[in-house]
């Protein structure tokens, strides 16, 4: 049950979120985790000082030298900083043939932008059809569908029409509509899993779409059905989140490793 994933995506000098909180959820929830980095980015919990992106040709063989040596049961995409980053990765993606969970990491919790705004495009029309599960909060589906997003419903119409664009799932994360509750909404050609709880207020929220992502993408290479590998990866973040160590003055980070300390 160990399951290979590989994660291509930006690195978070504060530990929070990124590929450093990546291989955090892979590792604890009982994955390996391998990795491409695609960015370089100085920033802490109080947001995004700098961003060096690497080249694509060095994000490439990175890739291609873990997938030719360990492979990869699941390849997960977080930060892909430009059209030509995501225009390679998907010709990867088809080289490799793996499932792959697409994070569309556009904007940090602090406002920093990570997307250039010519990658928008090509993440829609490349990178979603190639989606086994796609995880984009309401901002990112409003940039990517063009739809307003501000309800429970604007989430199903926007994820409705991320489905018809060829992703093979998608998880709408619901945690920018407004309300006492977090309603994330599961959706696939066959029916919709609404998952929620009461919302928790904390500063304390940073890398949280990371941190799903990769939580979902352990379960998928691990052998859980999609609907498995989201309960799973939900409950994982709501627990990690309570338990948040409440370091930073500013978004601070989860706490990745409760499992070792028991549940809250």
């Amino acid at each position: 049950m160990l399951g290979r994933v590989l994660i291509i995506a930006g690195s978070d000098s504060g530990g929070g979120a990124g590929i450093q909180a990546d291989i955090k959820t892979v590792t604890v929830l009982g994955g390996y985790a391998a990795t491409a980095v695609t960015a370089i980015t100085v920033q802490n919990t109080r947001g995004v000082s700098a961003a060096y992106p690497v080249s694509p040709d060095v994000i490439v063989a990175q890739a291609r030298a873990v997938l030719d040596d360990i492979g990869a049961d699941v390849i997960k995409t977080g930060m892909l900083s430009g059209a030509e980053v995501v225009e390679r990765i998907a010709r990867l993606l088809d080289e490799a043939a793996l499932p792959a969970v697409i994070d569309p990491v556009m904007v940090a919790k602090g406002g920093a932008r990570l997307m250039a705004d010519d990658a928008v495009a090509p993440m829609l029309s490349l990178l979603v059809s190639r989606a086994a599960l796609l995880t984009p909060n309401a901002p990112e589906a409003e940039a990517l569908t063009g739809l307003v997003v501000e309800t429970t419903d604007d989430l199903r119409r926007a994820g409705e029409a991320l489905l018809r664009a060829g992703a093979g799932a998608v998880l709408m994360k619901g945690g920018h509509i407004a309300g006492a509750r977090v309603v994330d909404v599961l959706m696939t050609p066959y029916g919709e899993t609404t998952l929620e709880g009461e919302r928790i207020e904390t500063a304390h929220t940073h890398g949280t779409g990371c941190t799903l992502a990769s939580a979902c993408a352990t379960g998928l290479a691990q052998g859980l059905s999609v609907e498995a590998a989201a309960a799973r990866a939900w409950d994982y973040v709501h627990r990690a989140m309570l338990q948040a160590p409440g370091l930073g003055q500013g978004h601070g980070p989860l706490d990745h490793g409760w499992p070792l300390r028991g549940k809250v």
